[in-house]
């Protein structure tokens, strides 16, 4: 193989570039992009440090490297990330899933909802949520609702690669569906970030689509018409589920006890922000 590179020589090269660049595990994501590349595992460069790679996957390993060490985020460059063990297809139509957003899933599963539960997800983007709840409760109706077509497109890809039955309905909000509907469980990620934030121009915040990100001058202009309309969209004893910021907790009790729901709670994510409140339809 003329002119071929070694694994080692240039994963090497690239930690050195990410790391110049400020990345933490400039070492892992390398490893990541040139599987990615390559079509294959990691672990696969651990145990052949010493094998070759061709001119042309090489040249194209290096130009990968250079828009990561840009600033582009890795998932959007591999197009791929891990949530809830679910590998989900991301592009830059959809948000990034984070770990935050598992708390979620955390507090929807523990929810005392009828084994046949009706849930909606609302602003699915890539599907995260609706699928880990489609694959934590099987003999769950799993509904995802998306503005974004671009996104909607996504999650169906998410859904379909990995076998799981979620409904996916184009719309905003809670427009697509009818007020009789009672639903048990209505959860969502919405836009909760405030206008002028400004780690909206930082790191992968740049690249991610705005609309799923900011939400007016408190980052509640999404959350407000949610809370608002969810309760008579939810069967008796049913729940509504919100992630939101560190800093919103008192404000979204206050808009759920205003909207009339009962049991409200509030639960901390893994690095004991507040970051999932909820309430209940009590009658």
């Amino acid at each position: 193989m003329s002119g071929a590179d070694r694994v080692e020589a240039l994963l090497d090269d690239a930690a050195c570039r990410l790391e110049a660049a400020g990345m933490s595990n400039a070492a892992g994501e390398a490893r990541m992009l040139l599987a990615h590349q390559l079509g294959c595992s990691p672990s696969r460069f651990r145990i052949w440090p010493e094998a070759l790679v061709g001119d042309d996957d090489a040249e194209t390993f290096r130009t990968l490297v250079a828009a990561r060490a840009g600033g582009r985020p890795l998932a959007y460059i591999t197009e791929e990330c891990e949530f809830w063990s679910l590998p989900l297809k991301v592009t830059p139509a959809t948000l990034i899933p984070r770990p935050d957003t598992e708390t979620l899933v955390e507090a929807a599963i523990a929810c005392p909802l009828p084994e046949v539960a009706r849930v909606l997800d609302v602003g699915t983007g890539s599907g995260a949520v609706a699928l880990a709840l489609a694959q934590e409760r099987p003999d769950w109706y799993v509904t995802a609702s998306e503005t974004s077509g671009e996104a909607l497109a996504v999650a169906e890809t998410n859904a379909s690669t990995l076998g799981l039955k979620v409904t996916f309905v184009e719309g905003d909000l809670l427009a697509p569906f009818h007020e009789t509907d009672a639903w048990d469980l209505i959860v969502s990620n919405p836009p909760y970030v405030a206008a002028d934030d400004p780690h909206l121009c930082c790191g992968d915040l740049r690249y991610e689509p705005q609309s799923a990100l900011a939400a007016g001058a408190d980052g509640l202009d999404v959350i407000r018409p949610l809370v608002a309309g969810a309760l008579q969209r939810l069967a008796p004893g049913g729940w509504l589920l919100l992630e939101h910021g560190y800093d919103q907790a008192l404000a979204i009790a206050a808009l759920l006890k205003e909207a009339g729901f009962g049991s409200c709670f509030m639960q901390h994510d893994l690095a004991g922000n507040p970051r999932v409140s909820g309430g209940r339809r009590e009658d």
